[in-house]
């Protein structure tokens, strides 16, 4: 604690009535003179620029000083301020039009010429009980904050009426700008005065610019009901688009299921079917075997026995034939029928049949058997295959269906040409 050299009262310091801005290269130091007058300075060496508001070192300020509820006697060193940005314009104004602390009166000294427009410009904006002084230097700051307590403000002197005039309409034009800028008041009222008046084109500039900003303003609302409208379309439309895929997604989820559902009861099917004609096979093995017995214990032409013995042994090795065919059919060999199918829906079952067994590696004589044709008419059905299936004399059937099986089909068949067998 220390005393004043102008008002000889005591000025009290606390550490934390200070507020250190280090990125911007200052502090703001509050201190108290006296019981009630609040000094309020910033401890810079260079020129800067009021980025924010501390309110709550001043409120820490006004509750140790025990001045919660009683007006706010601020004496403000503008010492160094040589601007401020538009967000501490903002806090200012919303701290003086929607108080949460009470000002009595407001004093600023030291005032550096680059910030004098704008210092006026706040005195100039703030409500008519709330004076704002703009002193020469810390004693003239002083005086006036010991007069405003003994109830004194004193008023501006002028020497003329012109000078009077040309002060209220200044006061006046630089409100109006305030307003417009710091608070974007676009409806208030600009008085013009006189048309000869010669600040008369000053304030006609300045309603123009209301003018201006205000249809800007109207301008980018509009916009921003557009982008608004637009966005609430699309997503209305994204919406639509997301509940329709649902939807196709449900109803082929569904179709698989009952897909699903049928390939199993028909693969069931199958197999119950396979189960059934391997018995049979099975049978019908075993009673040709009886018989091959029997007839080889016949007492008989032995020319016609050994007819007789070669047609038995070549019905079992037709059965035999016809087993392993159903027993080794696998995923592999269906997915191939099905291919071969869709490739050459002009095939019969027979022919099929046939495709698959040359596949599998059959000879021409087996196959014979397993369809129940001689081997002469094997022959001929696989020469009208090879044309059917429309490939040239120097195509194998053979290598065609394994590569057909195989998903990589080098051979072109001239049917794809439109040459149909």
């Amino acid at each position: 604690m220390y005393t004043c050299n102008v008002t000889n009262l005591p000025i009290t310091e606390n550490r934390n009535w200070r507020a250190v801005h280090k990125e911007n290269g200052y502090d703001k130091v509050i201190k108290r003179l006296g019981d009630d007058i609040i000094l309020y300075c910033i401890d810079t060496d260079h020129d800067i620029s009021l980025e924010s508001m501390d309110v709550d070192i001043l409120r820490t300020v006004l509750h140790d000083s025990n001045l919660d509820d009683k007006p706010i006697c601020l004496v403000w060193d503008m010492k160094h301020i040589t601007s401020m940005s538009y967000r501490y314009k903002t806090q200012i104004v919303n701290l003086i039009y929607n108080p949460t602390l009470t000002f009595g009166i407001v004093i600023f000294y030291n005032v550096e010429p680059e910030f004098l427009t704008m210092a006026e410009t706040f005195a100039a904006m703030v409500p008519e009980n709330l004076p704002v002084l703009i002193k020469q230097d810390y004693t003239d700051a002083v005086k006036a904050a010991l007069d405003w307590k003994k109830g004194v403000v004193a008023e501006d002197i002028y020497e003329s009426e012109e000078d009077r005039k040309y002060d209220f309409q200044k006061k006046e034009f630089l409100a109006s700008l305030g307003r417009l800028s710091w608070l974007n008041m676009m409806d208030q009222k600009i008085s013009l005065p006189p048309i000869d008046d010669k600040l008369f084109p000053f304030f006609k500039a300045l309603e123009n610019l209301q003018n201006d900003l205000l249809e800007n303003a109207q301008e980018k609302e509009h916009e921003v009901e557009q982008i608004s409208q637009d966005g609430e379309e699309k997503l209305m439309k994204n919406n639509v688009q997301l509940n329709a895929q649902k939807e196709l997604y449900s109803q082929l989820k569904s179709q698989f299921e009952k897909e699903k559902s049928a390939l199993t009861a028909r693969i069931s099917s199958q197999e119950m079917e396979l189960t059934r004609i391997s018995t049979a096979i099975a049978e019908k093995t075993s009673t040709l075997r009886e018989l091959l017995d029997l007839i080889s214990s016949l007492d008989i032409d032995q020319e016609k026995k050994r007819v007789l013995i070669e047609h038995c042994r070549n019905m079992i090795d037709t059965e035999m034939i016809e087993k392993r065919l159903n027993i080794e059919l696998t995923t592999t060999d269906s997915e191939f029928l099905s291919k071969l199918q869709r490739t050459h829906p002009h095939l019969n079952q027979r022919e099929l049949r046939i495709c698959l067994l040359i596949k599998l590696n059959y000879n021409t004589r087996d196959i014979a058997r397993s369809v129940g044709i001689s081997t002469r008419g094997m022959e001929s059905i696989r020469y009208r295959m090879h044309k059917k299936i429309g490939l040239t004399k120097h195509q194998s059937l053979k290598s065609y269906l394994t590569d057909l099986a195989a998903h990589n089909n080098s051979y072109q068949p001239l049917s794809s040409a439109g040459i149909k067998g």
